[in-house]
């Protein structure tokens, strides 16, 4: 089972979110522990993958030898794709 940790930026952005929103992000993080690979997609052009939450999305990076996702960003659907 994989760990999940979150980055600074990933941690201020998930707790400026709605109580609401914060527990279903977290319901589904709990959920992909186990199979992570069955409910993301690749992030073309990076090392990084997407993860659906509704309206929002979650930016991951994942070891796979330390069995960690990490979450770099977290955001509403429109703006977590600005660079």
């Amino acid at each position: 089972m994989y760990a999940v940790q979150f980055s600074q930026t990933a941690e201020k952005q998930f707790y400026l979110l709605e109580d609401s929103i914060q527990e279903r992000i977290f319901d589904v993080l709990e959920r992909i522990k186990i199979r992570p690979f069955h409910f993301i997609k690749r992030k073309e052009g990076t090392p990084y993958f997407i993860l659906r939450i509704g309206d929002y999305r979650a930016i991951l990076n994942l070891d796979l030898k330390k069995q960690i996702i990490f979450v770099v960003e977290l955001g509403h659907r429109k703006n977590i794709y600005e660079d």
